[in-house]
């Protein structure tokens, strides 16, 4: 597989991807959403609150602010061998908040939260959680661990993840009578004139629809979709950087290939025992 960075800014991550099949692409797409791990708020702890919001609803909150997660340092609960509820030190992270209105009402913010590791924090500390009232008072602890988008959209490490198949446009300048037609019709702006012939300026643009095709008196523009190459668009909620999310993907399809393997190859050995 070859990949071509086209757009690369903040969060978001554009990129075609040659040399693979569908299911691949798919199956990429699907791993990023729902297979990586990432930290979330799983439980917490409410000492105090005062405020208007029920606790339920405020620990609702907590569970969909979006955490920096540090991949390499933690393990999943499942896997961790403390067996505990609240998890440790190798599978979690406690968050402390503690928030007053003494003076007037005021509104508490992520970045007002304390971690007991300074590398998982809120991606953003502008998130609001409560409002206060003069003399309201919130205390907590949440418990952030690692979890799968599989189990729960606040664990989904991409707030984006499409694909799609990329376009292969053919010009046959043989037929072409230079009307600029095909150029005129495409929104996208896919194809421009240049030394009086029309030339593909950016066919990563492209989305199929067809319309220069159509636009073409003379036949001598083809557009087809590509069998072999994809265009992944990735947006990630800041948990993570989008290409480690992509590189997490990749091992976890790696993994789960080497144990269906090794699972096929289990099942050929207990035939073969049982005859």
């Amino acid at each position: 597989m070859e990949v071509r960075i086209l757009d690369r800014e903040n969060n978001r991550l554009r990129f075609l991807a040659q040399g693979i099949g569908l299911a691949i692409a798919n199956a990429l797409r699907r791993a990023m959403i729902a297979e990586v791990p990432s930290m979330a708020i799983e439980d917490v702890v409410i000492i105090e609150n005062s405020s208007s919001m029920r606790d339920e609803i405020l620990a609702h909150r907590l569970g969909l602010i979006p955490l920096r997660t540090d991949f390499g340092a933690y393990v999943l609960r499942e896997k961790c061998e403390c067996k505990s509820e609240l998890g440790c030190g190798k599978c979690g992270v406690i968050l402390t908040l503690e928030a007053e209105a003494s003076g007037t009402s005021r509104t508490v913010y992520s970045k007002e939260f304390k971690s007991s590791d300074p590398n998982i924090m809120p991606v953003s500390g502008e998130i609001p959680i409560v409002k206060l009232a003069q003399g309201q008072k919130i205390r907590l602890e949440a418990y952030a661990r690692l979890g799968r988008g599989s189990e729960h959209a606040k664990w989904q490490p991409v707030a984006v993840c499409t694909v799609r198949p990329s376009s292969e446009i053919t010009i046959d300048l043989k037929k072409c009578d230079f009307c600029k037609k095909c150029i005129k019709t495409c929104y996208k702006q896919v194809m421009r004139a240049e030394n009086d012939k029309i030339e593909i300026a950016e066919y990563e643009k492209c989305d199929g629809c067809k319309e220069c095709e159509k636009a073409c008196r003379k036949d001598a523009i083809k557009v087809e979709t590509s069998k072999d190459t994809f265009l992944f668009d990735i947006e990630s909620t800041g948990v993570l950087p989008p290409e480690e999310v992509f590189d997490n993907a990749i091992e976890i399809l790696k993994e789960k290939t080497q144990e269906f393997v090794e699972n096929v190859s289990k099942l050929g050995l207990e035939e073969e025992s049982d005859e």
